[in-house]
């Protein structure tokens, strides 16, 4: 088959929709390269890592906004320009990793299907601006109109798009997100130590991963951490900081709990396992997700995970982590020093989460997509 992926997150978007679209393109390409042609579609590249893979591949054609009208117009290429490029090289499918299609996808002989990550937007409007909350909903709604097969990263998702959008069940699958291959690989302890010296971690610490907003709810396991009888488990916190910063760093100063947190802001996304792998426990007491990849991220790493018992994430958890409410800071807590006290209890997290997180795996996910292609072609 010839199938085409709207790939601009992969290349522009360092986290979240990127990772996703680079995990999806990645594991494909793994799995089931054999006998089919994949073309990347991204009004520009930005020169990294996944560029370069992506590159000396062979299995991916790239297309680009670089020439005519649309070399300036690259909004207007991705939603309406693109779709000459479909009849042109006769794809078969084109899917649209990031809750969008062209809005002329209708125009294209390719059967078409959009990933939908979630619907948080509709939920929690207040989180979000006006009109970006507008965009969203046309993008969405257009394509989830227009798509012969929408993808759900989660059950929840699924749901979500049932009672809010109104779609027939029947035309939602829920094919679930998968880690990328760094989670995948054997533990290298040299590298590993390495990055234990390089932050300079104790022996033992909690770790947050994600944005530093109101959602993920930071400020909960902060609430958690002040509770706790030992003082010298510290919380390390990763993720890119928002308005919502100035929230945590107000409590940690009223509470004087600077000895108590480690800020590192944005990390080199190649250090990342070796946080996951060297933390005692992954804290993620976010209020909604669409599915919730950190949560899978730290189960892969063997890593005992506590979250929230709403949305995705006692999806992505499984039964064998901490499910918590995610504004009850006194479950946190004694979520931690259960796991922190009785050593049987986290290896026996880590072995079943590590279990549980199988059925993410890279290559169950990529056949699931390529049943799906498979079945809208025939």
């Amino acid at each position: 088959m010839k199938i085409g992926f709207d790939a601009k997150r992969a290349f522009m978007n360092t986290s979240g929709l990127g990772n996703y679209a680079r995990s999806l393109l990645k594991s494909l390409h793994t799995y089931q390269g054999l006998g089919n042609k994949f073309h990347l579609y991204a009004p520009k590249l930005r020169k990294s890592r996944f560029y370069q893979s992506i590159r000396s591949s062979g299995k991916f054609q790239l297309h680009t906004a670089d020439t005519g009208l649309y070399k300036h117009l690259h909004g207007a290429w991705r939603s309406y320009g693109v779709t000459q490029s479909f009849n042109k090289e006769r794809l078969d499918i084109y899917h649209g990793l990031s809750n969008e299609l062209p809005f002329n996808i209708k125009s294209s002989t390719a059967k078409s299907v959009v990933t939908i990550h979630d619907l948080i937007f509709v939920r929690y409007p207040h989180l979000y601006p006006w009109i970006d909350r507008k965009i969203y909903d046309y993008k969405f709604r257009n394509a989830c109109d227009n798509a012969d097969k929408i993808i759900a990263i989660s059950q929840t998702t699924k749901q979500d798009l049932i009672d809010l959008y109104n779609i027939a069940p029947q035309r939602i699958e829920v094919i679930y997100q998968c880690a990328s291959d760094q989670f995948l690989e054997e533990t290298n302890e040299n590298k590993k130590q390495a990055v234990r010296q390089k932050y300079s971690l104790p022996p033992r610490f909690l770790l947050y991963v994600g944005t530093i907003e109101e959602r993920k709810n930071l400020l909960s396991v902060l609430k958690a951490v002040r509770q706790l009888k030992d003082k010298d488990v510290p919380l390390v916190i990763i993720g890119r900081k928002t308005e919502y910063m100035k929230t945590i760093q107000a409590y940690i100063t009223k509470y004087d709990m600077n000895t108590r947190t480690q800020f590192l802001g944005i990390i080199d996304n190649n250090e990342l396992p070796y946080f996951y792998q060297l933390a005692s426990i992954f804290i993620y007491p976010s209020i909604f997700e669409g599915f919730g990849i950190p949560v899978l991220e730290a189960l892969l790493s063997s890593t005992p995970v506590i979250t929230s018992n709403t949305s995705s994430l006692p999806e992505a958890a499984g039964k064998n982590s901490i499910l918590v409410n995610p504004t009850n800071d006194e479950e946190i807590a004694e979520g931690i020093t259960k796991i922190l006290n009785d050593d049987d209890f986290a290896n026996r997290m880590k072995t079943l989460g590590l279990e549980h997180a199988q059925q993410f795996h890279p290559q169950h996910t990529s056949t699931q997509l390529m049943q799906l292609y498979n079945n809208l072609k025939n």
